[in-house]
């Protein structure tokens, strides 16, 4: 096996999913600055890696800001992301929070630790934001995390509710952005190895080896060993939602359904036992070879388009921002 050439398809794919959802959710957008949040995991690092790479080649500009909060964990390598950014050449900002023994105080022994550390970090994260200026924040979450966060509010908090890849922040004050929204874990994994990122293990959570998220996490694996192309199509579910087909009388008025005695194109065949899709063909094979060739699955070059222009309260119109896209290579 050619290594180099499989090394080279897997950056081509990163960056071609990563644009692509950037695209598809208008997440960064012509003279924005976004904080990268870097934890020393994989995934942070893949994102701050292909960020820059698409950075290089977008005809918009837009400013990376690499941020790391250092929580105090004992045994904390606290040289090891300044040095690696230092090495990149890219602006970033450390900020020195005791979180950890907030969290080791209020938590009991053996529970789980992940809530409380989330808030406490969400809201140093979005002073800090506010602090550089950014306009956008850009989390590492990818698309199993996104998966996994369905599962578990479907078994555990009763709500079909998901990881989504653009919003705003609780405070009202900032947009959230997860880039890596398509990429499969294991591609991150993968491209972690290539590079050789200098991983820093998380100590606070990451020895909790009975967490609910690792055991749904276990069972997303599976699946995508023994049917592939399911995981795929779970996530495309998740942009195909039909609230008629649902139960939710907040997103659909179920009380007001009456018979029109006219042909309905969406009605229900209530009688009749729905045959279920397959699989695409490219569904459980290379997306290089085999995935479907739109433009912006097949573009590897960033590219800038006009975005909607707005309207003013008083009448004016807003100059309309560019958004980064994919674009086919010539």
């Amino acid at each position: 096996m050619d290594v180099a050439f499989e090394n080279r398809k897997l950056e081509k794919r990163l960056c071609r999913l990563v644009g692509q959802a950037i695209d598809d959710y208008r997440m960064i957008e012509d003279g924005d600055r976004v904080m990268v949040c870097l934890s020393g995991g994989k995934d942070s690092y893949a994102l701050l890696d292909i960020l820059m790479r698409l950075q290089r080649r977008a005809p918009a500009r837009f400013e990376l800001i690499a941020v790391n909060l250092d929580q105090k964990q004992p045994g904390f390598p606290a040289d090891v992301l300044p040095n690696y950014l230092r090495q990149l050449g890219i602006p970033f900002h450390i900020e020195t929070q005791d979180t950890y023994s907030i969290v080791k105080k209020t938590i009991p022994e053996g529970k789980t630790m992940c809530s409380l550390c989330s808030r406490l970090r969400r809201g140093i994260l979005y002073r800090v934001a506010r602090e550089l200026g950014a306009t956008k924040i850009a989390l590492g979450h990818h698309r199993d995390d996104i998966l996994q966060t369905v599962l578990l509010n479907m078994f555990f908090g009763a709500k079909l509710k998901g990881m989504p890849p653009k919003l705003v922040s609780d405070n009202g004050e900032h947009v959230v952005i997860r880039p890596l929204a398509y990429v499969p874990e294991k591609d991150l994994i993968r491209w972690a190895q290539v590079q050789q990122f200098p991983i820093i293990p998380c100590t606070l959570c990451g020895s909790q080896d009975n967490l609910q998220r690792k055991q749904v996490g276990d069972l997303l694996r599976e699946w995508d060993k023994r049917y592939p192309g399911r995981i795929n199509n779970m996530l495309k579910a998740l942009q195909n939602v039909v609230p008629s087909h649902l139960m939710d009388r907040k997103l659909y008025d179920f009380a007001r359904v009456r018979a029109t005695g006219h042909p309905d194109a969406d009605g229900d065949i209530a009688f009749d036992t729905e045959a279920l899709p397959t699989a695409p063909a490219w569904a459980d094979r290379d997306v290089d070879e085999e995935a479907p060739t739109t433009a912006a699955e097949a573009g590897t070059a960033v590219a800038s388009q006009p975005a909607p222009t707005a309207a003013r309260a008083d009448g004016g119109a807003i100059a309309p921002r560019r958004i980064i896209a994919l674009t086919p290579e010539p």
